[in-house]
């Protein structure tokens, strides 16, 4: 047997899925790692100025709202744009900020690598809103659609 053909749109709106929950799971777990170990999330992954745990657990509400939002657009479309051009906004400056401040982390190539995953994932994000808004491709019918019949029978003009 071979596996059912995929159509390009299909195979677009598992890729837009598979990414709506990647993002959700990336922004839960995030924010999940914040609250539970502030300081582990700081040596790990924010090693920039002076630890504030109290700050990293108010910016887990944010990634945790995200999170939510890209699990809920999974199964309702017309979030999907919203939910993904802001988190696109949010990436972009948020790398802007990395590649302003990354020769000032510890050690120096977590600040560029941080600023590189920011910029890659906002890219992935540009086309995620992009394949989103685009509208649903109409499936083609099978066969000519034929003329229907009329009930009434045909009246002679003679």
């Amino acid at each position: 047997m071979s596996a059912p053909q995929t159509s390009p749109g299909d195979a677009r709106e598992e890729a837009l899925r598979a990414g709506l929950v990647l993002f959700a799971l990336l922004h839960v777990g995030l924010a999940a790692f914040m609250v539970s170990a502030p300081h582990a999330f700081y040596e790990a992954i924010g090693p920039f100025g002076a630890l504030n745990a109290h700050y990293i657990r108010d910016v887990a509400t944010f990634e945790a709202a995200l999170g939510v939002g890209f699990a809920l657009a999974v199964r309702r479309p017309a979030w999907r744009v919203p939910v993904i051009v802001v988190t696109a906004v949010q990436f972009a400056l948020h790398a802007v900020n990395h590649l302003f401040d990354a020769s000032k982390a510890h050690p120096q190539s977590t600040g560029w690598l941080d600023f590189a995953s920011l910029l890659a994932a906002t890219l992935l994000l540009i086309w995620m809103a992009r394949t989103a808004a685009r509208p649903p491709k109409s499936p083609e019918p099978s066969a000519p659609l034929s003329p229907v019949p009329s009930p009434l029978p045909e009246r002679s003009t003679t």
